[in-house]
């Protein structure tokens, strides 16, 4: 009885100053995060302060709205890296990238190398509106060219709320996880935080992110979690040492 009355946690505290972060958009100016090299900097700066201790950002590959390249993205890293040192900003940054999966997907990860968390593992999402009509054969063929598919934000694809058997079938697909954090503390709405809760009970998950575009994503890391499986939640979020580089 006393455990149920138990306040839960700030989210920040459960970093540790440890957390390997694999979801962020901190390179200026190429996607909808960071604009510009000091929001790139205070936000790199606030990511230490709330536990982060290294960055894998990842801008968004969308060819219909952010047609980025690796090329682009190695160029805007070199650059954050300068200026991260010029700062004193501690926590090292790569850049691997959030990979949008639509009909030119395809394109990407049959005639380029992707840029990847680490090693074959590559962070891939889908429309908030709607699962793509080839999904499970682009996830097919993402396997077969190598590599292991990372769906960020699982949580936050609402037609899948009333499927649930839908994320089984994306994990016997091959797909792991990545929880975004801030769904713990309801950013994103109860509902999304409730299937989060009971993605993390089932034990689904297998990473997490911060998945931090603004300062305002930076400020909901102060408060207290609203989910119950926080033990589950501890679990992934030591899981992403797996990335330390």
């Amino acid at each position: 009885m006393l455990s149920f009355f138990k306040s839960k946690p700030i989210l920040k505290d459960l970093l540790d100053g440890s957390f390997v972060d694999i979801h962020s958009h901190v390179l200026p100016g190429i996607d909808d995060g960071a604009q510009t090299i000091s929001n790139s900097i205070a936000l790199a700066s606030s990511l230490e302060e709330i536990g982060v201790s290294q960055i894998i950002t990842t801008p968004h590959i969308n060819h219909y709205v952010w047609n980025n390249s690796p090329e682009i993205i190695k160029n805007k890293l070199q650059q954050t890296q300068n200026a991260f040192l010029e700062s004193n900003i501690q926590a090292p940054i790569q850049a691997a990238a959030e990979y949008f999966i639509d009909d030119w997907f395809a394109n990407h990860f049959k005639e380029e190398r992707l840029l990847t968390l680490k090693d074959n593992y590559v962070l891939v999402e889908m429309s908030y509106l709607n699962a793509p009509l080839t999904l499970y054969k682009t996830i097919f063929e993402l396997q077969v060219a190598g590599y292991i598919p990372v769906l960020a934000h699982p949580e936050r694809y609402t037609f899948f709320h009333t499927k649930f058997s839908e994320y089984k079938k994306l994990k016997d697909a091959g797909c792991l996880f990545q929880l975004n954090l801030l769904a713990a503390v309801e950013y994103y709405g109860s509902k999304i935080a409730k299937t989060a809760d009971e993605l993390l009970k089932k034990g689904m998950y297998d990473f997490c992110g911060t998945d931090v575009h603004h300062k305002n994503h930076i400020r909901a890391f102060d408060q207290k979690i609203k989910i119950d499986n926080v033990d589950n939640l501890k679990e992934i979020i030591a899981n992403n040492h797996f990335f330390s580089y």
